[in-house]
């Protein structure tokens, strides 16, 4: 195996974060490399072997409770990548860091902030390790600007701050929006 890398792939709800993840897993299959694909159990929105992008595009992937399950899972693996990372305790920058040292190309994808507008403390440690971090920003769904921010909405309205952190959801639940129109009332 060649040396390891570690890529991140961040962004805002709508970026486009599992489609990139998804063009490169392809680019890897043309280059016959093994690849492995892995999302977190609580990630339902689509079946436990699926990882799909809101333009259609779609993938095998696995579908782990813990992070350190791919260590063995993805033993000898070329290409390891995880989707969805902010639903993943903070030891997945741990399991990443083995990957790479094993020499794989760890790709990482998920949201960089929560609906408040905070840093994700799994996607912040893995951004602060990576190689390469791409930042991917979707349009504002008030202004057209581009969005960088996810706002959690209930009855139409923003979430209230002391709403759940977590709320596994699509554009059903959330809208991209830029740092002017996102709002977190307090």
């Amino acid at each position: 195996m060649s040396k390891g890398t570690l890529e991140v792939i961040a962004g805002c709800m709508s970026c486009g974060k599992s489609e990139e993840l998804i063009r490169r897993v392809r680019r890897e299959e043309i280059a016959k490399k093994t690849i492995i694909v892995f999302k977190p159990v609580v990630d339902n929105r689509t079946d436990g072997g699926t990882v799909a992008s809101r333009d259609g595009k779609s993938c095998a992937c696995v579908s782990l409770a813990d992070p350190a399950e791919a260590l063995e899972r993805a033993a000898g693996t070329h290409v390891v990548c995880f989707d969805e990372a902010q639903f993943f305790p903070t030891d997945l920058a741990t399991v990443a860091d083995e990957l790479v040292d094993r020499g794989s190309r760890v790709i990482v994808a998920g949201l960089d902030t929560d609906f408040r507008g905070q840093p994700f403390e799994t996607m912040a440690l893995l951004m602060a390790k990576a190689d390469k971090v791409t930042k991917l920003t979707a349009v504002c769904m008030r202004c057209g600007e581009p969005a960088t921010r996810s706002q959690r909405l209930i009855n139409g309205a923003p979430a209230p701050y002391d709403a759940p952190r977590i709320q596994v959801g699509g554009d059903e639940l959330y809208e991209a929006r830029c740092r002017d129109c996102h709002l977190v009332p307090r």
